[in-house]
């Protein structure tokens, strides 16, 4: 019982930092296209689009933003890249659009750290 209400206040922790994420993101005029995208083998947090660029984006909360940075393991690089696959599967007209893999890293009392390119997106 004590492990599922963790579970959940780590999920709504996960939540609101996505929402953070999304505010960061539209305030710098990126637009957003999905959240939360699940596909067989893994999840995209946001998906959104700035000029001719779509950006695949994960974000990761810690208590910290460097504990935050290394959170992205070759494994989760690997689900990430195959839902990006499917989500562009399903929305062609984005294939022509230059695609990046990006991470937004929160953690409690600091500003979002947004890196662009984070890692490689591997879809194809």
């Amino acid at each position: 019982m004590e492990q599922n209400r963790a579970r959940r206040a780590a999920y709504a922790y996960g939540l609101r930092a996505e929402t953070v994420a999304t505010l960061w993101l539209r305030a710098r005029f990126y637009k957003i296209l999905a959240r939360n995208f699940r596909a067989h083998g893994g999840e995209v947090d946001i998906v959104a689009r700035r000029g001719h660029t779509i950006v695949f984006v994960e974000v990761k909360a810690r208590g910290d933003l460097d504990n935050a940075a290394i959170a992205i393991t070759p494994q989760k690089q690997r689900r990430f890249s195959q839902a990006a696959g499917r989500w562009l599967a399903a929305n062609p007209w984005a294939i022509n659009y230059t695609l990046r893999a990006d991470a937004i890293f929160v953690a409690p009392g600091k500003f979002p750290r947004h890196l662009e390119n984070a890692f490689e997106l591997r879809v194809g």
